[in-house]
């Protein structure tokens, strides 16, 4: 085995991590640092709720809230936020995405505590039921969250033609009004929040690279359903508070800050996968977040020329299957094989780059998306300024897994 990997994402990474033996991930906290600054810069004084999803692992969550322009989580489990109230790293959790998991609703309505401090998302009278139904007669009052739908739909609001995520049943103004009347006139419920996630604006690059048709497309829908979910939003508020008080109302994500902090209506925004700086938050014109997690994998075959057979390395992302949901050589000397691709145990690339591999080298990778990437590490390696400072465990190296 060579003594040191010739290839390279960043040497002061490379250097601190070269006693450790592949496969493992590494976190370049000076990018990680100022991932997190330049979020809170482009929020511009409006609270960022960080994502937790986007990054599963306790150690990076708590320096972000530690953060100026942090406050608050958003969960995407029940079961995560009571664990994260319970060992202290929040007493102000909303779970992004309702819930039918009824032991961990039980548990929320029996503990006064965390009933406090954990918010669940509710889009109907439905979901109601559920928590009704889960916590039984000695209970606390569940604060609960309105999902309001924030897709596009552009041929008169009709779910014809829809841009967005399927998410919440609840789009035009009388429906949330309605819905909240409802909520509000249950007992045991106390409704304290909108929120709208508006992903065709948050989630889809308007840059994508040498594509400039399909970003001329994206940036025309992104437009003009920017003007569409900031009237309608408002519009919704207004109707949500003239039938009780709610403590925020959220919305966007890292992909669409700037637009989104322009609303008056809305109170704080979402954030965590720009901490990260993943692959698919490269096409954006609007930000430049610096890659802050990176994976390396080893050497383990030399099948021909111009070719190296890596161990593992297929952490897919999840999402619509395409070639931008698979990690990415960070050398641009290398690629992935249209064949292979990224594989559960071997990974083979291809380029200039791969001659100069030996057994034993590593080649570092970026994935896709935040947080997925700690679902296959039990451990996150901190680096700063060239020195390895510390191992912090991900979500799974603590035993726990929200999927």
């Amino acid at each position: 085995m060579s003594e040191q990997p010739r290839r390279s994402p960043d040497a002061g990474l490379d250097t601190a991590t070269r006693h450790l033996d592949a496969p493992f991930a590494a976190v370049d906290l000076a990018a990680y640092r100022a991932n997190t600054a330049d979020l809170a810069r482009r929020a511009r004084g409006t609270p960022i709720r960080l994502v937790t999803k986007s990054v599963r692992c306790r150690s990076l969550i708590t320096k972000a809230l530690e953060s100026p322009g942090y406050s608050g989580l958003l969960c995407y489990s029940l079961e995560e936020a009571l664990w994260l109230y319970r060992v202290g790293v929040s007493d102000d959790l909303v779970v992004a995405y309702p819930s039918v998991d009824r032991v961990a609703l039980r548990d929320l309505a029996t503990d006064r505590g965390a009933a406090a401090a954990i918010t669940v998302m509710v889009d109907s009278t439905e979901h109601l039921d559920v928590i009704d139904a889960a916590a039984g007669p000695e209970r606390a009052e569940v604060r609960v969250c309105l999902e309001v739908d924030a897709s596009w739909r552009p041929l008169r609001g009709r779910d014809v033609l829809h841009v967005g995520t399927r998410r919440s049943p609840v789009h035009t103004v009388a429906q949330a009004r309605d819905t909240a009347t409802r909520i509000v006139a249950r007992r045991g419920f106390r409704l304290v929040g909108v929120m709208a996630y508006e992903g065709q604006i948050a989630g889809l690059a308007d840059a994508p690279a040498k594509q400039p048709l399909k970003a001329a497309a994206l940036r025309w829908v992104q437009s003009r359903s920017r003007t569409e979910i900031a009237e309608r939003r408002a519009a919704i508020v207004r109707a949500v508070r003239e039938i009780t008080t709610v403590e925020f109302v959220n919305g966007g994500g890292t992909g669409s800050i700037e637009s989104t902090v322009a609303e008056q209506a809305v109170t704080e925004v979402a954030a965590g996968s720009g901490l990260v700086g993943p692959t698919l938050f490269d096409d954006y014109s609007r930000f430049d977040p610096r890659p802050a997690v990176q994976f390396a994998l080893p050497v383990v075959h030399r099948p021909r020329p111009g070719t190296a057979t890596l161990y593992g390395g297929g952490y897919i992302a999840s999402g619509a299957i395409g070639a931008d949901r698979q990690p990415r050589p960070v050398d641009p000397g290398l690629r992935l094989t249209r064949i292979e691709g990224a594989g559960e145990v071997q990974t083979p690339v291809v380029g200039p780059g791969a001659d100069e591999l030996r057994l034993g080298d590593r080649v570092w990778f970026r994935h896709a998306k935040g947080g997925e990437l700690a679902e296959r590490f039990l451990d996150y390696h901190l680096v700063d300024d060239g020195r390895l400072l510390d191992s912090v465990p991900t979500y799974r190296g603590e035993g726990r897994s929200f999927g």
